[in-house]
């Protein structure tokens, strides 16, 4: 089972979120730059738009946007590390307060508080 895998399920459960928000009508594009049409080094994702950004587009609000990790860029199939599982969850957290929780008045679940702290300590 996976869920025996530290490197495995916290990726998993960030795809989870992903595709809940797609599910829900939220879902984030990454397949390429929002501003060039392109797929070559997608580094961010536009906080106000859902869709990822290049290093060269994103690069003058770069402080602005949210960081794309590597395993989240599609095709690749490297094993995420700590960073990388944090900007995805980060990115997640986003979207998901923004777009699900914090439209209905609500707060991000205490569960998945405790989740990401198992998940990110298990690295």
């Amino acid at each position: 089972s996976f869920l025996d895998d530290a490197t495995v399920w916290p990726a998993l459960m960030v795809r989870w979120e992903l595709a809940l928000l797609e599910e829900l009508g939220f879902g984030l594009d990454l397949s390429e730059c929002a501003s060039t049409g392109s797929n070559d080094q997608l580094i961010y994702v536009s906080p106000k738009s859902g869709r990822a950004v290049s290093a060269s587009a994103g690069e003058p609000w770069r402080d602005k946007l949210l960081r794309l990790p590597a395993f989240l860029r599609g095709g690749a199939g490297a094993t995420p590390d700590a960073a990388d599982l944090a900007s995805a969850f980060r990115l997640t957290r986003f979207f998901l307060e923004r777009d699900l929780f914090g439209a209905r008045g609500l707060e991000m679940p205490d569960s998945r508080r405790a989740f990401l702290a198992a998940a990110l300590r298990a690295e």
